[in-house]
């Protein structure tokens, strides 16, 4: 079976997440983005909020895993600069992951499905992680 690359938009919560913690679902998905088996979307707006969010110290991330993950995304990724959408949210702050999603075509990774509307293409770290392990 040949697998095709999955394309991605990956919420903040989970790379703080997969960062923290070697296991479980972020930490799959995280390792995914790495060993190149997914291909993330993002833009300036994303990638600076993912700087932000990993550098606070009050998280205790390593500094070389967070740059290490930052220059992965910037060297792997493609920018998109979405259309911004209407859609009522209720984080004004996760309309560029959902428009940046609905953009390119991929899926949104999110640990925060309620900030989100029902759609099909917002799913959870298990979720994802059950459409890698079907090779999807």
């Amino acid at each position: 079976m040949v697998q095709t690359m999955l394309d991605v938009v990956i919420d903040t919560n989970i790379l703080v997440s997969g960062l923290l913690s070697p296991y479980g679902n972020p930490a799959q998905v995280v390792n995914a983005l790495k060993s190149g088996r997914i291909h993330i979307y993002y833009n300036t707006e994303i990638l600076a909020e993912y700087r932000d969010v990993l550098s606070r110290s009050r998280l205790g991330l390593h500094p070389p895993d967070v740059k290490n993950l930052l220059e992965t995304i910037a060297a792997a990724g493609s920018v998109i600069i979405p259309q911004v959408s209407l859609i009522v949210m209720p984080d004004k702050s996760d309309r560029i992951f959902y428009d940046t999603a609905r953009e390119s075509g991929g899926l949104l990774v999110t640990g925060n499905t309620k900030h989100y509307p029902a759609e099909p293409f917002i799913v959870t770290p298990a979720q994802f992680v059950e459409i890698i392990k079907r090779g999807v």
